[in-house]
């Protein structure tokens, strides 16, 4: 079965910082370029950043410029996002996507609050 799965997610205060992980199998990771979504209560789900295939290319939203960093381990099949000076804004469900097979992962929480 192909499968993601979102780590890391947690409650941070303003300004501080939070590493997710994203774990894949069962279909070819390092073939697939890989994609970060939030959705936060009452909003629509957004794309954070996104990487391709063998990492040459990232991407980012405004938002997330600066702040975040999109990266892979293709030896591992692991999609990872690093968020720093984080804002009571970025609280939302984080979820991971897979463009090939168009996979989903169920999505890790993070809570920006004091």
């Amino acid at each position: 079965q192909a499968q993601l799965v979102e780590s890391g997610g947690g409650l941070v205060q303003p300004g501080g910082s939070l590493n997710l992980s994203c774990a894949a199998s069962g279909f070819n990771f390092r073939e697939s370029a890989m994609r970060w979504y939030r959705q936060a209560p009452g909003k629509e789900r957004e794309l954070v950043a996104l990487i391709s295939a063998t990492s040459i290319i990232t991407d980012y939203a405004g938002f997330a410029k600066g702040r975040f960093s999109i990266s892979r381990d293709n030896t591992q099949n692991v999609l990872y996002l690093q968020m720093t000076s984080l804002l009571p804004e970025d609280t939302a469900v984080y979820f991971c996507n897979a463009i090939v097979g168009s996979l989903w992962g169920p999505g890790t929480q993070v809570t920006v609050s004091s």
